[in-house]
């Protein structure tokens, strides 16, 4: 199956680095060019995208706006995914997109290779956002993040089992799937089917959407 990505950035040379590397790939086709996130918006209504590589700060509509309406998406169709693409490592803006629906956190000097796998990453439903990385993005940004809002805001933590909210902890601490499974002594596949019982029963989309609502319920905080 070949993955149709957009290519969402104001500088037409960084967009034409990113095409080259992703037309050398049988399995990937960039079907839209987009300079802001409006024009991104707008081109959605009329071409089938399954991965759309976002940037953050751009003209007319940025990339956290721009995320947040396609993830909204169509009620009778699936939004694609977002990756979020940036040149800074503290943009304080990265974060906001993951509240937002985006998928994942990439810098865009990534090595090609990991760029690749990001795509695939996301186009099969996983996040992309690497555990070293979602600990100290969440460190850094838990300063900007809205005060916890409780459990109480959010009853659907009730649904959980509590081995499924001590997966979930593990999933906010940044742990992969394999970590956890050496923490709890699972198999790695009863790992995932708890993940994804998780995400069901959240209505999340990915694991990065369940680290976000953890750290805003309170359910755990930076640092610890």
């Amino acid at each position: 199956m070949t993955i149709r990505v957009m290519l969402v950035d104001d500088q037409a040379l960084l967009r034409t680095g990113f095409r080259m590397v992703l037309a050398a790939q049988p399995d990937m086709d960039v079907v839209a060019e987009a300079g802001d996130g409006d024009e991104a918006v707008q081109l959605l209504d009329v071409t089938k995208v399954d991965v759309v590589l976002m940037d953050v700060r751009m003209p007319r509509l940025d990339g956290v706006e721009a995320t947040r309406r396609i993830c909204a998406g169509k009620p009778a169709e699936a939004p694609p995914k977002v990756l979020i693409l940036t040149t800074f490592d503290l943009d304080e803006y990265a974060f906001s997109a993951l509240q937002a629906g985006a998928s994942g956190f990439m810098l865009k000097d990534v090595p090609p290779a990991d760029l690749l796998s990001a795509i695939r990453a996301v186009h099969s439903g996983d996040a992309v956002v690497a555990p070293s990385t979602t600990r100290r993005l969440i460190d850094r940004f838990t300063a900007v993040m809205p005060a916890p809002a409780g459990e109480r805001a959010h009853p659907e933590l009730k649904r959980l089992t509590d081995r499924e909210r001590e997966v979930l902890l593990l999933i906010a601490q940044g742990l992969s799937n394999g970590e956890i499974a050496a923490q709890l002594v699972l198999s790695e596949a009863t790992v995932k089917t708890h993940v994804g019982r998780i995400l069901t029963k959240l209505e999340l989309r990915d694991r990065v959407q369940a680290v976000v609502l953890a750290y805003e319920t309170g359910l755990v905080r930076a640092g610890g």
